[in-house]
């Protein structure tokens, strides 16, 4: 029996020996399993975003045409695939009923306040999870650095947007007009007096720093501190809340680009652990 007629238990490249059940190595190939042409084809499917034809699947993945329209006949049957009327394969009812499955046992705070901890140890230095409350941004979650530096917002408080890197990220998504409405509205006078007030200018940042998913802030909204900040974004590219790195003014840019890359990485495992990035 050729091992392609049994996509699970064999892998491409043996075919077994019906007399003593020996697997007899056939023509040198790379050996995948069927389990991996399956999450191969499942995951080809779900980066394209629409029914394809088991043909352009299998030139897609590269493997034997063979191979996969017996994995995919396998797949169809246990309903982890539903084949349409005109021939093309999508993804079946099965995978839908594990994703709700798994979006259920997730929880945003759980997965940010695990990452935020991480990122604190790799850092060391103080870290935050912020989100809207209104004209405000709301620190949800902080963990605390091993230095001595000690941070004034605790979880709980509430700022104005424009007094953080936080805040204006957490607004990047909104279109202009609404953008510029909300600062003219919100913005005020920070205690240093270094934080931007004009609306046009702050929905300007806001909109670039989403764009590059990053936004810096020092000494805007506390005498000596620096804030360097990454947008959590949603499915449809609402940044629902940010992680960042708050630490001394003078360090952050002494060392700008270590914390940067951090931060954002920070921010991209956190989207993808929830499902929102990748599709």
């Amino acid at each position: 029996m050729d091992a392609k007629t049994s996509p699970i238990g064999y892998s491409e490249s043996e075919t077994v020996n019906e007399n003593d059940g020996d697997a007899v190595k056939g023509p040198r190939r790379s050996r995948v399993s069927g389990i991996d042409r399956a999450l191969q084809i499942i995951d080809h499917l779900y980066e394209t975003g629409a029914p394809c034809g088991v043909y352009a699947v299998a030139k897609a993945i590269g493997a034997p045409l063979s191979t996969v329209y017996v994995i995919v006949d396998d797949l169809v049957e246990k309903n982890l695939l539903s084949r349409n009327a005109d021939g093309t394969i999508w993804l079946g009812a099965r995978l839908y009923h594990y994703g709700l499955a798994y979006a259920r046992s997730l929880d945003f705070m759980s997965v940010a306040t695990h990452e935020m901890h991480d990122l604190c140890r790799q850092a060391g230095e103080t870290v935050q999870v912020c989100g809207r409350d209104g004209d405000h941004m709301l620190v949800l979650a902080m963990a605390d650095g091993p230095s001595h530096f000690q941070v004034a917002s605790r979880v709980g408080t509430r700022v104005p947007l424009n007094w953080t890197a936080s805040g204006r990220l957490l607004v990047g998504h909104l279109p202009e007009e609404e953008r510029i409405a909300l600062f003219r509205h919100c913005a005020r006078t920070s205690p240093t007096g270094r934080a931007d007030v004009d609306p046009v200018t702050l929905s300007t940042a806001a909109a670039k720093a989403l764009e590059s998913r990053l936004s810096i802030q020092a000494g805007e909204s506390d005498y000596a501190v620096a804030c360097i900040a990454s947008p959590i974004c949603d499915r449809d590219g609402q940044c629902v809340a940010t992680i960042s790195i708050v630490l001394p003014e003078q360090k952050a840019f002494s060392e700008e680009g270590h914390y940067v890359a951090q931060v954002r990485s920070s921010a991209e495992k956190i989207e993808r652990l929830m499902g929102w990035r990748g599709h």
